[in-house]
């Protein structure tokens, strides 16, 4: 009964000795006596201890820094340049046995990919296309590392350019060249404003002086209608008159400017007025 009991306790030691549990975020590849044997999915796994072993690897979405690195453009200068990749292992039981079979240490020869690749994109940029070119830098670093990284059994996912910074002196030359677009940019706006407020103000003065000559068209023909009329009532009461009407233009002009005028009773003038005002002039009686 002891050598069952004793056997009985080297197997279940031995047993929960070789329980592993893998989690969902993890892949497992054992090996036995240094062979690959087999794939060990998430949950309850079972190796023989001291014979096989379990080698876990992450599956889920990973981040390595680039590290800044000083990289010489295509315009002679230095930029410090510092970019991320992110990436994953796939988690099929091949690119799991990829990932640790096919290259030593995936992460350290990412970093070390990317900052190759890195200034052989940059150093055919000039500092002020880099800068401005960012999206097809990282288009073009994403698609070289896919290449380059394929048989890895990893995905690049995406890649980042943290910085792409100048040297200071640069740095200090490129935000006064900006300064001055935004103080030129600045200027030509305010020149089209005063342009466009002395424009309307060239087109009041315009329609002001079109009013005046309106009104001015409009006193003529008045007067022209008035001259118009003066000239119809002459031919029509004054009729081989013109002195008669002189005389009176002359009376209305004085009257105009509150002059006292002496015309004599018996004047041909009274009369006129008097007919045309529809009054018969009544004649003095001579004395006897």
């Amino acid at each position: 009964m002891n050598i069952v009991y004793a056997v009985l306790i080297v197997v279940m030691f031995i047993f929960f000795s070789g329980i592993r549990i893998v989690r969902p975020t993890h892949r497992g590849l054992i090996e036995r006596l240094g062979k690959y044997n087999r794939f060990a999915n998430a949950g309850f796994n079972w190796v023989i201890p001291m014979i096989e072993n379990i080698y876990m690897v992450n599956v889920t979405e990973q981040m390595v820094d680039a590290e800044p690195q000083e990289i010489i453009t295509n315009d002679n200068l230095n930029a410090r340049v510092d970019a991320q990749v992110y990436f994953k292992v796939k988690a099929d039981e091949e690119n799991v046995k990829n990932s640790l079979y096919s290259v030593n240490n995936y992460k350290w020869q990412i970093v070390n990919l990317a900052r190759t690749t890195l200034r052989n994109i940059i150093g055919t940029l000039t500092l002020k296309s880099a800068n401005s070119e960012r999206g097809k830098i990282n288009s073009e670093l994403h698609k070289t590392l896919c290449d380059e990284t394929g048989s890895w059994g990893i995905e690049i996912v995406r890649t980042e350019l943290k910085e792409i910074d100048p040297p200071k002196d640069v740095q200090e030359t490129m935000n006064k060249v900006v300064k001055a677009e935004n103080e030129k940019i600045a200027a030509v706006d305010f020149a089209t404003a005063a342009e466009t407020f002395a424009d309307g103000a060239r087109r009041a003065e315009i329609k002001k002086a079109e009013g005046v000559r309106q009104a001015k068209i409009l006193e003529a023909q008045g007067e022209a209608e008035a001259i118009m009329l003066v000239n119809e009532a002459a031919e029509k009461f004054f009729v081989g008159n013109a002195q008669i009407l002189r005389k009176l233009q002359a009376v209305e002009n004085a009257l105009m400017h509150n002059s006292k005028i002496v015309v004599p009773s018996n004047a041909q003038l009274i009369n006129m007025v008097g007919e045309m005002a529809g009054v018969i002039p009544i004649e003095k009686e001579k004395k006897q």
